[in-house]
């Protein structure tokens, strides 16, 4: 019989092999915001021919960062680093995507330039805790806006200049784009506070920015509706996956990635009632979930026509060969989550073993 992951699927323009996706996911190794060599062979490690990847998150200027070491894509220096890297997946037959995002205030002013505060679309700070302190953030005025907007406009540009096959906007796990988004956050009184529709028009003028920037099938997104990241919750969370979900189709995106309802914080899962289903039904174009999935419930989110796709985070990180591993039915290296967020370029990063090394 065949496994439901392994079927091939047609996105857009992309013929699939299988729907094992690699999810987005921080890696911390990247000096000084530049993608460094040992990140061609992480991502090569993992492509293979009809497989798409999903680049860690990069950002898109300089006041996006806020965690230590994390690529970007604004300058032509990390044009020109992502290159090699984007060949070696192309190399193996891959289709890679780069994860463009903004943290907004998920940061502080020893990321920022000039040490300034973090960017928001409130003047409502996070509380620091003991592994990230957290700097409180300015409010964005309007006629700021457009500029960020043009910043992942550009950044999509960069992307494609650099090789990749395509950008995915990163709207979730409560950096920038969901701060406008979620009500619990976003307290803002111009037209892009309020409605739901007004909360959605910041992540809806980037993606057309982008869109008409690099074309509709080259560019997917990733929303976490009903996740409460970095205190950035919302109280009806159906409503908004839905509204995006409808409003995204006018776009003719690639792709919709959302983080499954279980999965409210970033590594425990909730037993919950809530369901992706609506949306998945909503969007018009391919569709991917993503939120601790086992095999065993990634093959059934495929087979019930729940998702198009399933993008696997430590799995794959800790499994460089994961469709094969899935092929066959051999076992999974573990992952080691103390080396999850390590600077090393080699453990915990390139050092996991194939199934023929085992």
């Amino acid at each position: 019989m065949a496994i439901p992951l392994l079927t091939p699927h047609k996105m857009g323009d992309f013929n699939l092999a299988h729907r094992i996706v690699l999810a987005p996911l921080t890696r911390q190794r990247s000096y000084g915001n530049v993608p460094q060599p040992h990140a061609a062979l992480y991502y090569s490690q993992r492509s293979s021919n009809g497989g798409l990847l999903i680049t860690e998150a990069t950002g898109v200027s300089d006041t996006a960062q806020g965690y230590p070491e994390t690529p970007g894509i604004w300058t032509k220096e990390h044009v020109e680093a992502w290159k090699p890297i984007v060949d070696g997946v192309h190399a193996k037959g891959g289709i890679f995507f780069c994860q463009i995002w903004h943290v907004g205030r998920v940061s502080n002013t020893g990321f920022q330039p000039n040490g300034q505060a973090p960017i928001s679309c409130t003047d409502k700070g996070l509380t620091s805790d003991d592994i990230m302190t957290f700097s409180p953030p300015r409010r964005l005025a309007t006629d700021e806006i457009p500029g960020i907007v043009d910043d992942f406009r550009t950044a999509a540009r960069n992307a494609i200049d650099a090789g990749f096959d395509g950008v995915e906007i990163h709207g979730a796990n409560g950096y920038l784009i969901d701060q406008f988004l979620k009500d619990q956050v976003n307290d803002r009184t111009d037209q892009y506070g309020g409605s739901l529709e007004n909360r959605c028009r910041f992540v809806l003028e980037i993606v057309e920015a982008v869109t008409n920037e690099v074309g509709p099938g080259r560019v997917g997104i990733r929303f976490s509706p009903f996740a409460s990241y970095m205190d950035c919750g919302d109280s009806s969370p159906e409503s908004l996956g839905l509204y995006l979900a409808h409003a995204l189709n006018k776009y003719g995106i690639a792709y919709c990635h959302m983080v499954e309802p279980r999965m409210k914080l970033a590594d425990q899962r909730f037993e919950t009632l809530q369901s992706l289903v609506p949306m998945r039904k909503a969007f018009q174009g391919t569709f991917i979930s993503a939120g601790g999935f086992s095999k065993e419930e990634g093959n059934r989110a495929v087979e019930e026509d729940h998702s198009d796709l399933v993008a696997f985070g430590r799995l794959f990180l800790a499994n460089p060969d994961l469709p094969r591993r899935f092929e066959v039915g051999a076992a999974l290296n573990k992952y080691d989550r103390t080396t999850f967020y390590t600077l090393d370029p080699v453990v915990g990063y390139t050092d996991y073993p194939f199934l023929e090394e085992v």
